[in-house]
Protein backbone atom coordinates (compact mmCIF):
# COMPACT_ATOMS: atom_id res chain seq x y z
CA UNK A 1 0.00 0.00 0.00
CA UNK A 2 1.54 3.33 -0.72
CA UNK A 3 1.62 6.64 1.57
CA UNK A 4 0.29 9.50 0.39
CA UNK A 5 2.68 12.45 1.83
CA UNK A 6 0.80 15.93 1.77
CA UNK A 7 2.56 19.12 1.16
CA UNK A 8 0.87 21.97 2.63
CA UNK A 9 2.68 25.54 1.99
CA UNK A 10 1.28 28.95 2.21
CA UNK A 11 2.41 30.43 -1.23
CA UNK A 12 1.47 34.31 -0.33
CA UNK A 13 5.61 35.67 -1.01
CA UNK A 14 4.44 34.51 -5.13
CA UNK A 15 1.49 36.33 -4.66
CA UNK A 16 3.30 39.52 -3.34
CA UNK A 17 6.43 39.32 -5.80
CA UNK A 18 4.13 39.06 -8.44
CA UNK A 19 2.22 42.00 -7.32
CA UNK A 20 5.41 43.93 -6.92
CA UNK A 21 6.98 42.94 -10.29
CA UNK A 22 3.71 44.33 -12.23
CA UNK A 23 4.13 47.59 -9.96
CA UNK A 24 7.63 47.79 -10.78
CA UNK A 25 7.18 47.57 -14.21
CA UNK A 26 3.92 49.89 -14.45
CA UNK A 27 6.40 52.25 -12.53
CA UNK A 28 9.85 51.79 -14.79
CA UNK A 29 8.11 51.87 -18.46
CA UNK A 30 5.99 54.92 -17.43
CA UNK A 31 8.84 56.83 -16.56
CA UNK A 32 11.24 55.58 -19.74
CA UNK A 33 12.09 58.49 -22.12
CA UNK A 34 12.24 55.28 -25.17
CA UNK A 35 11.79 51.77 -25.90
CA UNK A 36 15.18 50.87 -24.62
CA UNK A 37 15.16 52.39 -21.60
CA UNK A 38 11.24 50.73 -21.30
CA UNK A 39 13.04 47.25 -21.90
CA UNK A 40 16.14 47.76 -19.09
CA UNK A 41 12.99 49.12 -16.94
CA UNK A 42 11.39 45.56 -17.37
CA UNK A 43 14.19 43.77 -16.73
CA UNK A 44 15.09 45.83 -13.59
CA UNK A 45 11.52 45.14 -12.64
CA UNK A 46 11.71 41.27 -12.45
CA UNK A 47 15.50 41.73 -10.31
CA UNK A 48 14.48 44.48 -8.05
CA UNK A 49 14.26 41.95 -4.68
CA UNK A 50 18.27 41.17 -5.53
CA UNK A 51 19.07 45.21 -6.00
CA UNK A 52 16.90 45.21 -2.45
CA UNK A 53 19.10 43.10 -0.87
CA UNK A 54 22.29 43.86 -1.92
CA UNK A 55 21.27 47.14 -0.39
CA UNK A 56 20.15 46.49 2.47
CA UNK A 57 23.47 44.56 3.40
CA UNK A 58 25.82 47.08 2.60
CA UNK A 59 23.87 49.37 4.71
CA UNK A 60 24.34 47.05 7.16
CA UNK A 61 27.76 46.61 6.45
Amino acid sequence: MAKHQTNISCGSGGAVYGLGVLGAAVYYISTATGFWNGALGLLKAFFWPAFLVFELLAFLA
